[in-house]
Order: structure tokens, then C-alpha cells, then sequence
């Protein structure tokens, strides 16, 4: 496994790192859980995914209990959660990032974790209605306090980030270090372009999630929707239609030759193809099955055969 620092923070993530959104508590029990914790952290991983709003705080809970079960030393691992959507009716506890919410949410996160602190503490998405500043001095709050280790944002525009690292700059407080993209081969622009001025400017490391567009680039899907797989769980609707759309698909098609001739699965060549980005700090993978997750580690060694010129026939497929 390689390490790479979260931005320019000190702290080393796993390249492949393991998310716990869709599967945990949807898909999986403890049970299943630990066994895919396990075989992660078998394969090098130290950085877990999550957040307060994945099956209703339920995702928290579960991945507590398998840590706990698997009795990992707690400064070995680095857990993450995220909040924005919040889990209870109310004006001041749904879609919010003011003050309020974020000091109660995150005391709601540690309980059902079972921790003292998380390392990595997102704002899931932005919030127009609360000013940065309020939020940004939350953020910072719950850092000095102890119960994260660095703060950072998800699906942010460059503006917003901008805007935070500049307030905690000014009023001496912690910066957000880390933002979580969506970026896979099909969703580029806000990695590749919107963010490209803040990696120099401000340090800004990645936790890209999606490298599989939700499944599409696993292959599975282009013969249509097989039983079990996340796009038939309720309220997964749109995600049908993306993951069946025809142009894409047929695109997947031309990227399974790609990876036949690497001797690798569609789903490593995706992965891998994410990591080769150096701006990435780690990928989050995803799985509800054991060999899932063994399988995706496997785009570590894909990820040597990645040179410029099968990257550029990539490019020229999914472009």
C-alpha cells in the first residue's frame, strides 16, 4: 500500500481507502461489515469513510461496533464522518451548518462511533444560508476541542473553500484541509479545473469518492441492472437511469478491452486511473463483499502500468 499526506497536512492516508455510504446498514450488518473492514485493512488500508447521514446515523454505529470488534489500536486507523443533511426534524437540524447543529451533530456522531474523536470531519455540502465565517469557527471549535483532527469540506465550489481558508487565516483559526469530490473517469471538471489553483495555493488535499461511478465503471451494468446491486434498493431511481444510460455504457464497453489488455477488471482500471491523479490523496473504494474489497485493492498494482500512453487512450475513450 502506498501513504500519501492529506494535502499538505502531515497526516498519511491510504491511497485506497474503504467508504461505508450505500452498503453499511442498507447492505450490510456488523457481521458483513467487520469482514469487509478486515479484509481492507488486510490489504494496507488506514483511512474509513463515513457519515452522520449514511442509513440515518446507522452507517456510524455499525462501523464503530466492527472496529471495536476487530479491536484495532485507535492511533493505527483514521475515521472520518461528514455533516450537513442532519437526522431529525427541525428547522435548526436539516440542511444546516450553523453553529448549533454542528457542535450537537458531532457529539451525536462520537456516541454512535463509540470515539473520542474523528480524525477527518466534513461539511457534507455547502450551506448558502449560514455565513462561512459562523461555520468556519464551528469547524474550528470542534477541532480545539479535541473531537476531530482536521476539518475540510465536500462537493464545496473553489469560491466557498477559498472563502473558509481565507476567514481562518485572518482570524487565526484551524483551515479546512481536505475536500471530498465526486471523480471518476465521467465526472472530471471540478478536480481537473475548478480546483486546480487551490493544491499550490492552499494545500488542498483530495478524498475522491466514486471512482466507479456509482458501479457503472465496474461493467456490470451494461447489460442492464443485475438483481441485488444498489440501483435496485428504494430511492435509488436516478441512479438507474445513470448507470443504463447508452452512450456511457458503450463507452464502458471500449474500457473493458483497455483493461483485458492489462490483464486487470474494469473496476482496478477505474481505480487505479483515479490514484494516478498526484493531486488525489486517497481513493474511497466501496464494497458489500469481502472479495469486493480484495478485488479493488487490486488496482495497486495496476496502477504501475498505468504510463502516458495507456493513459492517453483512456482519455481518448472517455472523452
Amino acid at each position: 500500500m502506498e501513504y500519501r499526506r492529506l494535502g499538505r497536512s502531515g497526516l498519511k492516508v491510504s491511497v485506497l481507502s474503504f467508504g461505508s455510504w450505500v452498503s453499511f446498514g442498507t447492505q450490510l450488518d456488523t457481521a458483513r461489515a467487520q469482514e469487509c473492514l478486515a479484509a481492507a485493512w488486510d490489504s494496507g488500508v488506514n483511512f474509513f469513510d463515513n457519515a452522520e447521514a449514511y442509513a440515518d446515523g446507522e452507517s456510524e454505529r455499525i462501523m464503530g461496533e466492527a472496529i471495536n470488534k476487530l479491536g484495532w489500536s485507535r492511533e493505527r486507523y483514521v475515521v472520518s464522518t461528514k455533516m450537513f443533511w442532519g437526522l431529525t426534524e427541525g428547522v435548526n437540524t436539516r440542511n444546516t451548518l450553523n453553529r448549533k447543529y454542528l457542535l450537537h451533530a458531532i457529539d451525536g456522531s462520537l456516541e454512535r462511533f463509540g470515539l473520542d474523536f474523528v480524525d477527518l470531519l466534513f461539511c457534507h455540502r455547502p450551506d448558502p444560508e449560514t455565513p462561512i465565517e459562523e461555520t468556519v469557527w464551528a469547524m474550528s471549535d470542534i477541532v480545539s476541542a479535541g473531537k476531530a483532527h482536521y476539518w475540510g469540506t465536500s462537493e464545496w465550489s473553489a469560491d466557498e473553500i477559498r472563502a473558509a481558508w481565507n476567514i481562518a487565516e485572518h482570524h487565526h483559526l484551524h483551515k479546512p484541509v481536505m475536500e471530498q469530490p465526486q471523480y471518476n473517469l465521467f465526472e472530471r471538471r471540478r478536480v481537473e479545473r475548478e480546483y486546480a489553483r487551490l493544491y499550490d495555493d492552499i494545500g488542498l488535499g483530495l478524498t475522491t469518492w466514486s471512482p466507479l461511478a456509482s458501479g457503472l465503471l465496474s461493467g456490470k451494468y451494461v447489460h442492464g441492472i443485475p438483481e441485488g446491486s444498489r440501483a435496485t434498493l428504494p430511492g435509488y431511481e436516478g441512479l438507474r437511469d445513470m448507470l443504463t444510460e447508452p452512450m456511457r455504457n458503450e463507452k464502458v464497453k471500449e474500457l473493458v478491452a483497455v483493461a483485458n489488455e492489462l490483464d486487470c477488471t474494469l473496476s482496478q482500471l477505474a481505480i487505479a486511473w483515479c490514484a494516478r491523479n498526484p493531486h488525489v490523496s486517497t481513493v474511497i473504494t466501496g464494497a458489500s463483499l469481502p472479495e469486493q474489497v480484495v478485488e479493488n485493492m487490486g488496482a495497486l498494482d495496476v496502477l504501475d502500468r498505468l504510463d502516458d500512453q495507456v493513459a492517453e487512450r483512456i482519455e481518448r475513450v472517455a472523452s
